[in-house]
């Protein structure tokens, strides 16, 4: 996407923000919103639930792929996701953004028109209640998010129990193997599958989901990778995890065609149970329930043992995925 007319130096902060906040809709929740030094929030109760983010280009994404809108609604979304893995409703998000010099003011809104359109389709009742706009040599996006327990306890990553149902709800390898496509030399691959693409740029957590499920023992946001993610729950709660590799099939079958085509392309090999096991962004949830009480939406992939560790099937899983700081 080609964005044109003024940059924002050129239009000036105040402008510029005006334009841009202008995309974003007030929720119920939000006493005092953009504007004012601070925002005002209203809770439930006197717990909420905060949590932040952060995108560096270059690191985290790149702009040559990457639109301002897909940049916002990614941004907002892998935020609700880790709210909503606490049971907590989302209400409001701040967006701290440092831009470069000659970002266009349309660049901008379209970065805003993104995060209220994760907000419309994946958090409602959530707002954009203020922020930060700087300069720098490239942009950082960093979100911080509040969530409302309602009165409700929050899903904690301890809470996991031996002969508890291991479930996921949300897709698994879409996002990572949506990015190889987009790396790949051959760019007639990534138009030939825009979901996975489209799950990668823009990834969809199913929070209403999660949110419908904060009985469970214990739940998080699968970001780094479901092996990854899998060994701190696992470690978090003292327990041994075991997935079981027929129950990822379903989620294997829908990548088949796509490693197909890239080795079509250049011979390499890829196995897309790879991707399941060890790609990270598809911001799903990973929760373990009491036996027999898996809620619809959520499909069971394995089971809670005594002991350490991660099997898949009888084979130790190595925590493998996602690292934010490695090189």
């Amino acid at each position: 996407m080609i964005y044109e007319g003024k940059s924002v130096i050129e239009l000036g902060e105040r402008a510029a923000l005006a334009q841009t906040v202008s995309h974003f809709k007030p929720v119920s929740s939000t006493l005092v919103g953009s504007g004012d030094d601070s925002a005002v929030i209203s809770v439930s109760d006197s717990r909420f639930v905060v949590t932040t983010d952060s995108m560096v280009e270059g690191r985290d994404f790149r702009l040559e792929f990457s639109s301002g809108f897909d940049l916002g609604y990614k941004a907002a979304a892998t935020n609700l996701a880790d709210v909503a893995a606490m049971g907590a409703q989302p209400i409001s998000l701040v967006v701290a953004l440092l831009i470069k010099p000659d970002t266009k003011v349309s660049w901008l809104e379209d970065f805003a028109k993104g995060l209220q359109a994760a907000l419309d389709e994946l958090a409602p009742s959530a707002a954009i209640v203020g922020g930060d706009l700087a300069i720098a040599n490239q942009i950082v996006v960093a979100v911080t998010a509040h969530g409302d327990l309602q009165g409700k306890p929050p899903v904690l990553r301890t809470g996991a129990k031996p002969g508890d149902q291991l479930a996921v709800a949300g897709t698994l390898g879409k996002a990572a193997a949506g990015l190889q496509l987009i790396l790949h030399p051959d760019q007639t691959l990534a138009a030939s599958y825009p979901e996975l693409v489209g799950t990668q740029l823009r990834p969809t957590p199913p929070v209403a989901l999660a949110l419908s499920a904060s009985f469970a023992s214990a739940m998080m946001d699968v970001s780094d990778s479901l092996a990854l993610d899998a060994h701190r729950l696992a470690e978090a709660s003292g327990v041994m995890i075991r997935i079981n590799k027929k129950d990822l099939l379903g989620y294997v079958a829908v990548l088949e065609q796509a490693a197909q085509s890239i080795t079509a392309r250049d011979g390499s090999v890829v196995d897309p149970l790879d991707w399941v096991l060890f790609g990270g962004e598809d911001h799903s949830f990973l929760a373990s329930f009491p036996a027999g009480e898996v809620p619809k939406g959520f499909r069971v992939i394995g089971s809670i043992e005594a002991g350490r560790g991660v099997f898949l099937d009888e084979l130790s899983l190595p925590a493998q995925g996602w690292d934010s700081v490695s090189s």
